[in-house]
């Protein structure tokens, strides 16, 4: 893995200069906390990165040169910055400045200076009047069109800020429904607003290294929530995607015949629309549609060596759960993935008797990817072009994913 950087530095509105490129430890391109640690460290000044500006090279949101709009929130001292960056064309948009005074309507609001110190502001206010003040410098740990997330520190303890577009569920309300089955299963929430939340600090690590056991109990404790979620629903809840059976289906249908997958051929196209028409069958094994986390994968865990606590709602739905059975197992390594689906299908046999989950994930895997497609669509219309490059063509892909899982 290897990311390079540069930054484009303004302060209040004024272009100081650019600096770079110089290596990062981390490859994503959303993940800034290394990004801001070297430029407070090299500036002396504390930074926040407002946006992605510009990639070249690099794939899946990860390694090559990146470019990002990066505001000081003092002034640097003279002769650290250079009129350009050694890494960028001068007469790319990187280098063009268009992009200091460019603005537009899908831009997040954590993506524009002003954006960031309402957010920022809000927070620190909301804690101040909880009698619990921020003690020390915001650390950005997270910055991209899908999430802004920061960490504050408190006497209390830190705690976790983020922000999250129009087109994400409301975490709020899904971490209230889990919560009053299960209150340990996922966050504390402090504070929330219009698209942002303040959070408790998970002790622990994520579980991308977790051992089977831990992993196998996170898969148990959702399976009992959600199931206890199903028996008390009367629908839908506000604030959640309707993805039942039936409006998935369309919404594929609709997907499949407009111009976002133009690039699939005609006996690809007519390949997915026939396995749109297999929701019936996933629906006869029997799950109860709930509340589903959408991206439960082990890095959506935290442990401390005992249950894992569950986040990240962002992509939450209501409608089969098949969709979290499968997406856990493709995260794992493959030598962990039958012990991950043994314990998914004993948890829904043991919650929800007389039902089918292993079939369940026979007939849900292709039409998984096939929801997916619809999700990452969601994503590319909701963001503004600059953005784009971290999902383009990935409702094509997914595609050609479910097709590849149907043929087998």
């Amino acid at each position: 893995m290897s990311r390079t950087v540069s930054a484009m530095v303004t302060r209040d509105g004024e272009y100081l200069g650019a600096i770079g490129p110089f290596a990062v430890n981390v490859a994503w391109w959303s993940q800034v906390e290394p990004v801001v640690t070297h430029l407070r460290r090299v500036l002396g000044v504390p930074v926040l990165v407002v946006r992605l500006l510009h990639v070249q090279g690099g794939d899946g949101a990860r390694d090559g040169h990146v470019t990002y709009h990066v505001e000081a929130l003092e002034r640097p001292a003279p002769g650290l910055l250079a009129e350009t960056s050694a890494g960028d064309d001068a007469e790319g948009r990187a280098g063009s400045r268009a992009w200091l005074t460019e603005s537009h309507e899908l831009r997040s609001p954590w993506a524009r200076v002003e954006g960031l110190r309402e957010i920022l502001g809000w927070a620190s206010g909301v804690l101040a009047a909880a009698g619990r003040p921020v003690t020390g410098a915001v650390e950005q740990y997270r910055t991209w069109n899908l999430a802004g997330l920061f960490r504050l520190p408190t006497a209390r303890g830190p705690v976790w800020l983020k922000t999250t577009p129009a087109f994400a569920a409301d975490e709020v309300s899904v971490i209230a429904a889990f919560a009053a089955v299960d209150p340990g299963l996922v966050p504390v929430l402090i504070a929330a607003g219009e698209r942002r939340m303040l959070m408790e600090h998970l002790p622990g690590e994520d579980c991308w290294h977790a051992p089977a056991g831990i992993i196998a109990s996170g898969v148990d404790r959702l399976v009992a929530a959600q199931a206890a979620v199903a028996a008390l629903s009367a629908g839908c809840p506000a604030g959640l995607r309707d993805r039942r059976a039936p409006v998935l289906a369309d919404q594929i249908r609709e997907l499949l015949d407009g111009d976002a997958v133009a690039e699939l051929t005609a006996e690809e196209l007519a390949e997915a629309r026939a396995l749109a028409d297999r929701w019936p069958a996933l629906q006869d094994c029997g799950l109860p549609d709930t509340i589903v986390h959408g991206d439960f994968h082990p890095g959506n865990m935290r442990s401390d060596g005992g249950q894992p606590v569950l986040f990240d709602f962002a992509d939450a739905f209501f409608g089969n759960p098949v969709l979290d059975g499968l997406r856990l197992r493709d995260y794992l390594p493959p030598a962990e993935r039958p012990a991950a689906a043994r314990a998914w299908i004993s948890a829904w046999s043991t919650h929800v008797p007389g039902c089918d989950p292993a079939r369940a994930l026979a007939v849900g895997e292709p039409l998984a990817h096939l929801a997916y497609a619809v999700r990452y669509q969601e994503f590319l219309d909701g963001i503004e072009p600059d953005e784009m490059i971290y999902h383009l063509g990935d409702p094509a892909a997914v595609v050609r994913s479910a097709l590849r899982c149907a043929r087998v």
